[in-house]
């Protein structure tokens, strides 16, 4: 199912960025949509607005949306909504589904069979916040833009 753009460019008092909003239905094909959708996203934000953003925050943030859209599909019923959005030197990303239970990291357990997700997610951002709504949930993961360009073994500037 194709998602639903809802907005995209707008400015907020004190705090200028730039974010995608998208509602998404459906089965999994949902979450490879949610992926395409970030890795777009940024591509566009790093072409239109300048934002630099490294090859590797393309990838968490995929990972992240990957990791958070596949557990509201799992856990909640009804649709997924998410947001990725470029703010105060961090990619966020934020889910919202309508179950009202709040998801808790598990012990590490190399034994245990799946359910790694939050666990993944926790590893890789640098802020994590989990929040009740009037209706359902919000989860909102912070991913670093790095302030300076990356630079690989060789002195190279990486991408």
């Amino acid at each position: 199912m194709e998602p639903d753009v809802l907005g995209e460019d707008r400015i907020a008092p004190q705090r200028a960025y730039v974010h995608i909003t998208a509602a998404l239905e459906g089965d999994g094909a949902c979450i490879a949509e949610a992926r395409h959708l970030a890795a777009d996203f940024l591509a566009r934000a790093e072409a239109v607005h300048g934002v630099p953003v490294p090859d590797r925050t393309v990838d968490l943030t995929q990972l992240v949306v990957s990791e958070l859209v596949t557990n509201a599909r799992k856990y909640a019923p009804g649709p997924v909504l998410l947001e990725v959005r470029i703010a105060d030197g961090a990619v966020e990303v934020e889910v919202w589904d309508s179950d009202p239970v709040l998801p808790v990291a598990r012990a590490a357990d190399p034994g245990r069979v799946g359910q790694h997700g939050l666990e993944i997610v926790m590893a890789v951002v640098q802020g994590f916040e989990a929040r009740r709504e009037p209706v359902g949930k919000r989860i909102t993961a912070r991913i670093a833009l790095p302030d300076e360009p990356v630079v690989d073994i060789v002195g190279r500037r990486a991408r």
